[in-house]
């Protein structure tokens, strides 16, 4: 049976190669802010898990801003300090840091004093008050606890005893999500995962699975659509297909709640 479980870049500290005197474009000088060791920094940030590497590490990286441990206009950690204290390459950290410049909260500066400066805060993803109230009307952990509940149950039935039709069924709904436009793509998504549900052989887990989704896309549109995540999702999707079609039900498990915490630790970083 093929392998299934993602290599992620996450990686120990000690395999990070010597601290450059100023890194390049959007890089940050040796001496950068909080270089200081242990203190709030260290409390907060702490090594991701296999798996989400990219996800985990936008969440923490977040979860540091909104805490103001860096206030606007000072310059984030090093990039060296932060992969290390996050167990990530730095070809993930400067794809979060990306992602938190396309969306306004930091800025790239070249030079000696370079670096990722923090931005004051804008308004969240979307709109603010429409993301105030739909946040306020949904016990988002818990939905995010029940949702994950369902997925990985009826991946583990799908894996169990999959229908005659069922192989086709998934393999179709796979394949949509891979070749659809990223307008398209959570519909596409939702279509998935809604198949696997189906396919569990239980009622009741679909009706409350597509009661969930429903919940669950309410808060997915109000944050944006990352490249990077699409694809680690992509490959989470086929991981759990191939396991269902293997009838591994313990590797569909494992791989689909390991896709439920991606998408968690996403919601969690945006939203909290």
């Amino acid at each position: 049976m093929a392998a299934r479980r993602r290599t992620d870049d996450t990686r120990p500290a000690a395999a990070e190669g010597p601290p450059e005197a100023v890194e390049g474009a959007g890089g940050e000088a040796a001496g950068g802010v909080a270089d200081a060791g242990p203190g709030p920094l260290a409390s907060v940030l702490r090594p991701v898990r296999a798996g989400n590497g990219f996800e985990e590490t936008l969440e923490q990286v977040l979860q540091l801003l909104r805490l103001g441990l860096v206030p606007p206009g000072d310059r984030l950690p090093a990039e060296r300090e932060l992969a290390q204290h996050l167990g990530v390459s730095r070809v993930t950290l400067r794809e979060v840091l990306k992602v938190l410049q396309d969306q306004g909260m930091v800025e790239s500066r070249r030079g000696r004093y370079g670096g990722t400066f923090v931005l004051p805060r804008a308004t969240a993803p979307g709109s603010g008050d429409e993301l105030r109230r739909r946040v306020a009307a949904v016990d988002v952990e818990d939905t995010l606890r029940f949702r994950e509940v369902l997925e990985t149950g009826a991946a583990g039935l799908c894996a169990d005893g999959l229908a005659a039709d069922g192989a086709g069924r998934l393999r179709a709904a796979l394949e949509a999500t891979q070749g659809a436009r990223l307008e398209d793509y959570r519909r596409q998504d939702t279509l998935l995962h809604l198949t696997l549900a189906e396919l569990s052989g239980s009622r009741s887990l679909a009706a409350q699975y597509a009661s969930v989704r429903a919940t669950l896309n309410e808060l997915l549109d109000c944050i944006p659509l990352l490249v990077r995540n699409l694809e680690h999702s992509q490959q989470q999707h086929a991981a759990v297909v191939e396991a269902v079609l293997d009838r591994d039900a313990e590797a569909a498990r494992e791989m689909m709640r390991e896709h439920c915490a991606g998408t968690a630790a996403l919601l969690r970083g945006f939203l909290s």
